[in-house]
């Protein structure tokens, strides 16, 4: 089907290769031929590119000024200085001037030199004569060419070079230099002003040109004659007075004569050779005194002998016409004086004059001898005395030939435009209605309170910005208007800027732009109580015109996309500059596209508007985007015939009495982060069957879907309703639907917030099934999905908004059934987390979830995640049952019928369950006899390199058409306009659709199973060149709009990792793209090839010299991985993850030259290990700078540089444990090492080898066990991805996979180097003099499993509980019996506590166990310090806890230390979290307070999860949704707690009646409603005390 007549010229594919150079002379001449059909000032810059080459421009500058954006309205006005600075050589420039002139003459011939009035008049008049014989005749928008002749005495040759150049580049470059400064100028055509007419609206442009000056043609029609004035301004009064009579009196007198209405102008140059301006060119001159210019026609009386008063009458006053710029108004006038001889007045008259000239040697004025003067052609001369008699007898045929010309002029009714047709194709393209998906930018100024309901039609189209100019619009305007209908953000011209470093994404974020619509006040408001108010013109021009720049241009360039969007402009009341500026920049930015549209009742706004619109096009494209003289409300009931849905239709939700309610379009516009479902979801669209355009376009949103496109609520409407077949439900839809009913009707549940979880494959319909879903509850349930990218404070809210809305019992709400689709786990995670703390504080009676997530997620292996959440979860997979398969197959016949079968493709793969063999099989019959080289075959690569590799990528539309170099489209022509400029294969491979949240239209591969394919079969070329191609392509990467997107797509593709913990297939060290490209070619040579010129590509992105470093290191290359680690480290000097980085890369350099399994077989000598020292320092050096750097981070919690440090550390000691000086003793320890590192003395082996090192080395220790400390303290703080009686089975010591575990081995290596025996003790403390007891001590402890909390309570998870107690009493034993005698410091003491309280746990008979009063009172002495250390603060929490068997009587000392404890754990605990969210890290219980008491009340988590007989899947999910507290066997080891609730929160008495302590509910859905007497389990925390299984006492 061939597409509708477009504006914009479409370059087929053989037009499209003539661009690369490969088309013939003819077809490059059509191409030129449809490109010359635009006005220049609307061409891009790939219409530039196109000329250039035409006019046979060298490659590198044409690919310069493209790089440039150099766009037609950029070439009508660049200089030769312009292009000199581009580095365009001189004979290049020359030619590219001469040719841009040429091309400006020609069109600027086409315009008329009248207005459209003045050649109906010339048209109606028969009248002719000889003189008319040489003049054009004009069309109203055109004129016929002049003469050669004219065009030569005018300076316009260069108007008729309209063959193709001459193939002779000299010839060419020789005439081009000879030209002069004046033809290096555009000249653009206007038409002068109305005959007769004194509108002081009219204006005048400088520097552009009228029409030549003209003779007689039919005596109404005004002859023109043109005198610049220029010198004669300058002189004094007297002289320029008679300068300006004499010539107006000379051509008065001519046109008298000839009975012929004239004008004469002046400021419009009449030179040809001497001026540097063109012949017509408007100058204008400075006027200062007006009086001068009319005072000068006094002269009239003088100079005509007789007839003076009936000269009079004929020559009227000057009129004084604005010279304007875009700059505004520069004080200079065109002074016309009209000249009128109508037949009544000067009947039988012949008009005599004698000229006035000043005699400078007299010095006075003198008057010529009497002379008859006429018009002769474009001049007017004087009549020879012997011709005199002859012209007087032909007076009387002459005054009857103007009488004749008057009659023919008689007033005539005035055929009315057809205005409503020509508003319907501004608006729809020719079509029924308008495009539902097009965004209005509106600009207007003062609305008239009578006219406020003749703009309804506003509120039924999708505003996306208005830019108002009525300060006080909000209080009595248009906005109060709309806002009682809509809601919307109010902006300033200011608030339209980036901040520093800001993304086009988090700017349009930041103003919640395509959330609501965006009113911005562009000159202030009245009722603002902040610095923004009104300004006159010339302050706006000053202060806020640059603010409208920008604004204008970042709406134009980076937030709507080229094409998508129409500018209104309603003109409601006066016009004023600003208003005229906006269009100047919407105009500019715009590139002249013809998708904006002025819509003005009153004429007198529409003129002054238009003629202040001049510098930026002609008045008769002003004309053709305008709709004047139609009253509003006509406007107005046009428009809503046009819209593609019922104005009068309303949006409905279901309520909890089984009713509806209304939806208001504000209240839903406040829940922007929702896609609400209502109930009556698309009965407002307009469905006509018998409309052609409404059958097509249901076909179309039918073969979209079937073809791959996402499905949509119009795809289920048109289902139900029987506009189109069915959409298949699979097998999984019922096993959600049933999970929900039970949720609904199942017994009552604790969770206010359930979760139901389609795990699917690509392309397997998951996402079309939760929508099925939403659709098929839409009327029972509130339903709504989740916008992508919003916030989640926000998302929150409004779910909760639309909870309750028009609900009056909050326990009575229906629940909302919430999508969240492909979203990033965490964020879900997130939202989850927040929705259940927000529904938490609310006074809910729980009978059924108040919200029920479907969480729609990619997975790779939904059917194996789907067995960790078995109750909630449900796989959807490309495997199809024998029910699906019939299903699918005869769906498949029907569709075969209906659609050609490459309509259906994805639907077809889909029915074939994505075999790989009919895929391969389908590329390769698709892929036959393309041509590889082609423009389009290469888009179709990147693409497909994109789609396999990124997921849910794409390239916008916008990029695409910069590639291919089309120009930009009309909106509703744009798909059509870039689907014909591609092959066959590319149409039937992409897919087209609309981002929901940018609005950026893209295109992607049908499916990334194809994508795959297409790379495979398109092998051609390797990975890595393919990847090289698409780094080099500048038109991707230069191109502004949709650039954040495209950049992010670009730098997932190179540096993202896949995990299977987010769904990915697999575990990468590097980006896939990467991986593939190192296993293709068996090295990273291509890899590191191509990450660097994605590094260049990108402005040195210092993550890709990250991955660069992290590339070399993987191969070995450390000279390369240090350069490219100090590169990112120099751009982010303070990132911990890059710091971390270049500590890597020493560490694994340390690993590589120096391994330990080779050199425990050698003789390693000092002087070996000099390098291996230092590398490891330099390593710990750079963790360390990555541990600062991570501490100061407030959005990240980044262990990985103590981490580092440990392992550095750890592999150091071991490479030292290989000399001989320091070799191991018979009992296994390394009493010379120990004694060097923490002794003062140094072997003399090693004293001058190491000389530089020897004070780091004996700081080693100290760093290794401070940096153990941390990460134990971490792990103490939150739940860990294992638990703890699953480290036996698992082979795993990763950090990533099993932290505890990691970390009790790293601290058995650390105390196995620096553990004494008692003789080596002694002698040690000898060698040093000094008393190394307490380390020692604590070295040896370490060694024995008792340095930290994580090694302590390790032994609880062991299964043999005799094992444990023996190894804790072996710990306490190590430690002074009298600790009155020995003190210990605060961390000995804090390790001996907690190893006393796990030995309780095991073994609370143990002779070695103090008795519970006597460690409270020795854990008193961290109540008197002041520290921050979190164990000895949790410890009091958990010893003071009162005990009804030690706290029989109120104690205030007591509970003192306990409220002290708990608000230090929690300002300990806030400063850990930073400002993350608390899902980020999941706090973790160490101890529930058990039956008993004294030790009996404390009980380890990980004995109830011994209790707890099931998989560590299954007990996640007990402990998730309580079904633990359901276990008796768990349940009689515990206490169960009284307290209260009050406001929302649960509190319990503490040591005294008046100690009130609060508890943080765990979930907060188990809140009782309103205020209660509560019991519940309660639990220990490093982040406070936590409440479990609250139930209300009874």
């Amino acid at each position: 089907m061939c597409p509708p007549p477009c504006k914009i010229p479409i370059l087929w594919e053989s037009e499209l290769k003539y661009v690369l150079g490969t088309a013939t002379t003819k077809v490059s001449r059509i191409v030129m031929e449809e490109l010359k059909k635009l006005r220049l000032e609307e061409w891009d810059e790939n219409h530039v590119r196109t000329w250039l080459k035409w006019i046979r421009v060298k490659d590198a500058h044409i690919q310069s000024l493209y790089d440039q954006e150099v766009t037609g309205a950029v070439l009508q006005v660049i200089s030769e200085d312009d292009l000199k600075d581009l580095n365009v050589k001189k004979g290049q420039i020359q030619l590219i001037l001469k040719k841009r002139n040429e091309l400006l003459n020609s069109q600027s011939l086409e315009l008329g030199q009248c207005s459209t009035s003045e050649v109906r008049e010339s048209e109606k008049a028969s009248l002719t004569q000889d003189s008319q014989k040489a003049a054009p005749t004009r069309t109203p928008q055109t004129e016929t060419l002049p003469s050669k002749e004219k065009l030569k005495s005018q300076d316009h040759v260069a108007a008729l070079a309209s063959d193709p150049p001459d193939t002779s580049a000299d010839s060419q470059l020789t005439s081009a230099t000879e030209k002069s400064v004046k033809e290096n100028k555009p000249h653009i055509r206007c038409k002068p002003r109305p005959f007769g007419k004194d509108d002081i609206n009219f204006k005048y442009v400088r520097n552009q040109v009228l029409p030549p000056e003209t003779g007689v043609k039919n005596l109404i029609f005004p002859c023109h004659e043109y005198k610049s004035l220029a010198k004669a301004v300058t002189l004094d009064r007297q002289r320029l007075q008679i300068k300006f009579a004499c010539e107006v009196i000379r051509f008065a007198s001519g046109c008298m004569n000839v009975r012929t209405n004239g004008t004469i102008h002046f400021g419009v140059e009449d030179s040809n050779d001497s001026s540097e301006y063109t012949h017509g060119e408007i100058i204008g001159i400075p006027v200062k005194d007006p009086d001068i210019y009319v005072d000068a026609l006094d002269y009239i009386d003088k100079c005509f002998k007789h007839h003076g008063e009936i000269a009079r009458l004929c020559i009227e006053q000057p009129k004084f016409v604005e010279v304007i710029s875009r700059n505004g108004s520069e004080g200079r006038f065109v002074i016309e004086i009209d000249v009128n001889p109508s037949v009544e007045i000067v009947k039988n008259k012949t008009f005599r004059v004698r000229l006035p000239n000043f005699n400078e040697k007299k010095n006075k004025v003198e008057y010529e001898k009497v002379t008859i003067y006429r018009r002769n052609g474009a001049k007017t001369e004087p009549i020879c005395e012997e011709n005199q008699d002859d012209f007087i007898s032909g007076m009387q045929e002459r005054d009857k030939r103007r009488k004749d010309a008057e009659n023919s002029e008689k007033p005539s009714n005035r055929i009315c435009e057809d205005l409503g047709r020509k508003l319907s194709v501004l608006l729809t393209g020719g079509k029924k209605y308008m495009d539902n998906s097009q965004w209005y930018v509106v600009v207007t100024n003062k609305c008239k309170p009578e006219d406020l309901q003749k703009l309804n039609f506003l509120l039924h189209i999708d505003i996306f910005c208005v830019f108002e100019f009525d300060p006080d619009s909000k209080t009595d305007g248009f906005f109060e208007h709309y806002l009682k209908h809509h809601t919307a953000n109010v902006h300033f011209l200011q608030d339209y800027k980036y901040e520093d470093k800001e993304s086009t994404s988090d700017f349009r974020r930041r103003l919640c732009l395509f959330d609501q619509t965006s009113w911005i006040f562009c000159n202030g408001r009245n009722d603002y109580a902040g610095d923004e108010r009104p300004c006159d013109v010339s302050t706006w021009v000053k202060n806020k015109k640059k603010h409208l720049k920008r604004t204008v241009s970042l709406i134009c360039n980076d937030i709507l996309p080229a094409g998508s969007f129409v500018v209104l402009f309603l003109l409601l009341s006066q016009v004023e500059q600003p208003l005229v500026d906006t269009f100047h920049e919407f105009y500019a930015e715009m590139n002249g596209r013809n998708d904006i549209i002025c819509i003005a009742e009153c004429e007198e706004n529409y003129q002054k508007w238009a003629n202040l619109a001049q510098p930026s096009c002609s008045l008769e494209t002003i004309d053709k985007m305008s709709i004047v003289g139609m009253k509003l409300n006509h406007v107005n009931d046009t428009i809503q015939t046009m819209l593609p849905t019922l104005i009068d239709s309303a949006r409905h939700l279901p309520v909890s009495t089984r009713g509806l309610c209304l939806l208001k379009t504000a209240d839903e516009e406040r829940m922007s982060t929702l896609e609400i479902l209502s109930a009556d979801q698309c009965e407002d669209y307009k469905v006509d069957l018998q409309d052609p355009d409404c059958a097509k376009q249901i076909t179309k949103i039918e073969r979209d879907f079937y073809r791959g496109g996402k499905v949509s609520w119009l795809n289920f409407m048109l289902a139900e309703k029987g506009y189109c077949g069915e959409v298949i439900q699979r097998d999984a839809y019922k096993d959600v639907v049933k999970i929900i009913d039970g949720m609904l009707r199942g017994p009552p549940v604790k969770q206010l917030v359930a979760t139901v979880s389609i795990l699917h494959h690509p392309g397997s319909g998951g996402s079309t099934l939760a929508r099925q879903v939403l659709w098929n509850f839409r009327k029972d349930l509130r339903c709504a999905a989740v916008k992508p990218s919003c916030a989640v404070g926000k998302v929150c809210e409004h779910a909760i908004q639309l909870l309750e809305y028009e609900e009056s019992d909050i326990n009575q709400c229906l629940p909302v059934l919430l999508l969240v689709d492909d979203s990033d786990e965490d964020c879900f995670d997130e939202i989850k987390c927040e929705l259940i703390a927000a529904v938490g504080c609310k006074t809910i009676s729980i009978l059924m979830p108040c919200f029920i997530f479907l969480s729609c997620r990619r997975s790779h292996y939904p059917e194996k995640q789907c067995k960790h959440i078995p109750l909630e979860a449900v796989a959807v997979t490309h495997k199809l049952t024998e029910e699906e398969k019939r299903l699918f197959s005869n769906k498949r016949k029907i569709l075969q019928k209906q659609f050609e079968p490459e309509f259906i493709l994805t639907f077809v793969l889909m029915s074939e369950e994505f075999q790989e063999e009919y895929i391969q099989d389908f590329v390769k019959h698709l892929l036959e006899g393309i041509d590889h080289s082609s423009l389009v075959t290469r888009l179709i690569k990147y693409v497909a390199l994109l789609n396999h590799y990124v997921e849910n990528s794409n390239i916008s539309l916008s990029h695409c058409e910069a590639f291919l170099g089309l120009g930009v489209q009309i909106d509703h022509l744009r798909q059509q306009s870039f689907e014909i400029s591609l092959t066959d294969q590319a149409r039937l491979l992409f897919i087209h659709f609309r981002d929901c949240t940018t609005e950026i239209k893209s295109i992607r591969i049908i499916h990334p199973f194809v994508a795959k394919e297409i790379l495979h079969q398109l092998s051609d070329q390797p990975l890595n060149q393919i990847a090289m191609d698409l780094l080099q392509e500048k038109a991707f990467f230069k191109h502004r709009f949709a650039r954040d997107e495209f950049i992010k797509f670009i730098r997932d593709l190179f540096i993202r990792r896949h995990r299977k913990s987010k769904g990915d297939s697999a575990d990468t060290f590097f980006s896939p793209l990467i991986e593939d490209i190192c296993n293709e070619e068996k090295c990273a040579e291509k890899a590191v090839d191509v990450l660097t010129a994605a590094y260049e590509c990108l402005g040195k992105d210092p993550y890709f010299a990250q991955q660069l470093a992290r590339l070399h290191c993987m191969y070995k290359n450390f000279v390369e991985a240090i350069k490219w680690a100090e590169d990112a480290k120099c751009q982010l000097p303070f990132n911990s993850y890059i710091l971390d980085t270049e500590g890597q890369v020493y560490r694994k350099k340390l690993n590589a030259l120096f391994d330990l399994t080779h050199l425990e077989n050698e003789v390693v000598t000092p002087d070996e290990l000099t390098e291996a020292i230092k590398i490891a320092l330099k390593a710990i050096e750079c963790f360390r700078a990555a541990q600062k750097a991570a501490q100061s981070e407030a959005d990240s919690m980044n262990n990985s540089g103590f981490v580092g440090e440990v392992e550095v550390g750890c592999y150091l000691l071991q490479l030292l444990s290989l000399l001989d000086i320091f070799e191991k003793d018979e009992d296994g320890s390394y009493t010379k090492l120990v004694e060097y590192l923490l002794g003062k003395d140094i072997p003399e082996e090693i004293k001058e080898p190491w000389k530089n090192f020897h004070g780091k080395l004996k700081g080693l220790q100290k760093g290794i066990n401070e940096a153990l400390e941390w990460i134990s303290e971490d792990s103490s703080y939150f739940q860990s991805n294992k638990c703890e009686d699953e480290d036996e089975t698992s082979n795993s010591e990763d950090l990533l996979h099993n932290p505890r575990k990691w970390l009790i081995k790293k601290t058995r290596i650390y105390a196995r180097y620096f553990a004494l025996t008692e003789q080596e003790e002694e002698n040690f403390k000898q060698s040093s003099n000094c008393s190394f007891s307490p380390l020692v001590r604590r070295l040896k402890i370490y060694r024995s499993g008792g340095g930290n909390i994580t090694a302590i309570f390790s032994p609880l998870c062991d299964k043999r509980i005799d094992r444990a107690a023996e190894k804790l009493e072996k710990i306490i034993s190590m430690y002074p019996e009298d600790l009155q005698k020995e003190k210990l410091d605060l961390v000995e003491l804090v390790n001996l506590t907690l190893s006393y309280i796990a030995l309780a746990c095991v073994a609370p008979n143990s002779s070695k166990l103090l008795t519970y009063q006597k460690l409270r009172e020795l854990s008193q002495q961290f109540w008197r310090k002041k520290h921050n250390n979190s164990n000895a603060w949790f410890l009091l929490t958990l010893l003071y806890w009162p005990d009804e068997a030690h706290d029989q009587e109120p104690n205030e000392a007591k509970g003192r230390i306990l409220n002290t404890a708990l608000e230090t754990m929690k300002r300990l605990y806030d400063i850990k979290m930073k400002n993350l969210p608390s899902r980020k890290k999941q706090i973790y219980t160490h101890f529930f307070l058990g039956n008993g008491h004294g030790f009996d009340k404390i009980v380890h988590k990980s004995l109830l999860e011994k209790l707890i007989a099931s998989r560590l899947n299954e007990r996640r999910l007990k402990w998730l949704t309580g079904d633990v507290w359901k276990n008796p066997k768990v349940t009689q080891k515990l206490k169960r707690v009284k307290g209260w609730t009050e406001k929302g929160a649960i509190f319990v008495h503490g040591h005294c009646k008046q100690n009130k302590i609060r508890i943080l509910p765990l979930h907060f859905p188990s809140m009782p409603h309103g205020n209660e007497n509560v019991t519940f389990y309660l639990g220990f925390t490093y982040g406070g005390l936590f409440a479990y299984d609250i139930q209300v006492e009874h």
